[in-house]
């Protein structure tokens, strides 16, 4: 049975916080399957309205002793580098990410890249793919930057795939780690992505990754495979992150802050009133709204111990507001593949595996910081 979370609870289920700071909600790309397209909400705020001590305001009356991390997001993180340095310089302790298209990324300063522990670049495959949906010349221009701040990046930097083309192959996801310390890919919530033949082809590349990650002799960096072989072999590790609840964030510790200081717990629903959950400027927080649901399934499924709930936003749409089309087009075709990650890992022994690999593969395994930053689960 689903246990609901306590309405009179804290707003924060944990000691940490991630403070997603939306800096503008301009982007100097045009992606075709860009989330933030629905409800007009992209390019609708253009400039932060809030104050910087608005928002300390805020942190100091609702996030005093949490572990801060701040996710810079937008649109275009970087086309507000103003505010991404005056944020970093306030709180010197905080924790910083950038997610960002990388066509940007020579516009940062060195102190800037060495203070950020994460930089997770939107890529979506190969050259063609990537190009097909981003623009002509967008793969090798990402890349090119991506090499030339390596060296003064002070943490580490992590692909992150839209994974939308059936056409997508293992050749052109495996040759990201050149470029890239580990790679994250998420299946695209797009109707139209999951043909019988699509999921098919995808089935047969998350074998192949799959093969890969356990035939090498050092860690293979895909992290839905790491989060999946750590959610199995170390069951009680992820019942402890997650409160045995949802493994998405989106229900327990990250605040999305639009720039005009409206907050929602996922940055796809904000274009639902009712999941606003606070306000910089007015200064109030509650409880995401996003929370398992009786009419989940999640708990019946074979997945669940290693998946636990991976998208809210999915099962909100699909299961709760009864959107039976999205469901079944988009959600139920994206548990499968879930599914049949889960089943690949399996005919591998993971706890042998694990059992037998040198220690620091087994502690990035078990605890590799880029987790804090992506939804593991794909």
């Amino acid at each position: 049975m689903t246990r609901a979370r306590d309405p009179t609870g804290p707003a924060i289920l944990g000691n940490r916080v991630e403070l997603q700071l939306l800096t503008t909600l301009r982007c100097n790309l045009k992606c075709s399957y860009c989330s933030l397209g629905v409800g007009e909400v992209l390019g609708s705020q253009r400039k932060v309205t809030y104050t910087l001590d608005q928002l300390d305001a805020f942190i100091a009356k609702h996030l005093a002793g949490h572990e801060i991390y701040v996710t810079f997001y937008g649109g275009e993180p970087t086309l507000n580098l103003d505010l991404m340095t005056a944020v970093m310089r306030r709180h010197p302790r905080f924790r910083f990410q950038l997610q960002t298209n990388g066509t940007l990324l020579e516009r940062l300063p060195d102190w800037v890249l060495g203070r950020l522990s994460n930089i997770l670049v939107s890529i979506d495959g190969g050259e063609e793919v990537t190009d097909g949906y981003r623009g002509r010349g967008i793969y090798r221009r990402v890349l090119k930057n991506v090499n030339a701040i390596r060296a003064r990046a002070g943490g580490t930097l992590t692909a992150r795939v839209t994974w939308s083309s059936a056409d997508t192959s293992f050749a052109e996801l495996d040759q990201l780690r050149q470029d890239f310390d580990y790679i994250y890919f998420q299946f695209v919530a797009q109707q139209g992505a999951y043909t019988p033949e699509a999921t098919k082809k995808k089935r047969a590349v998350i074998a192949q990754l799959v093969r890969e990650f356990f035939r090498a002799d050092a860690l293979y960096p895909f992290i839905p495979i790491m989060g999946t072989v750590r959610n199995k072999v170390l069951p009680s590790l992820a019942m402890e992150l997650y409160a045995g609840m949802t493994q998405c964030r989106a229900s327990t510790h990250i605040l999305n802050v639009m720039p005009d200081g409206k907050i929602y717990p996922c940055p796809d629903l904000m274009y639902l009133p009712e999941m606003l959950q606070g306000d910089v400027v007015g200064n109030w927080l509650k409880r995401s709204p996003l929370q398992p649901h009786p009419d989940m399934p999640c708990e019946r499924c074979d997945a669940f111990a290693y998946c636990r709930r991976n998208c809210m936003k999915n099962l909100h749409l699909a299961y709760v507001r009864g959107d039976a089309d999205y469901r079944k087009h988009v959600v139920e075709p994206i548990c499968d593949l879930v599914r049949a990650l889960g089943e690949e890992v399996d005919r591998h022994d993971p706890h042998a595996w694990f059992a037998r690999m040198p220690l620091s593969v087994r502690e990035q395994v078990a605890g590799c910081a880029v987790y804090d930053y992506v939804e593991v689960m794909p």
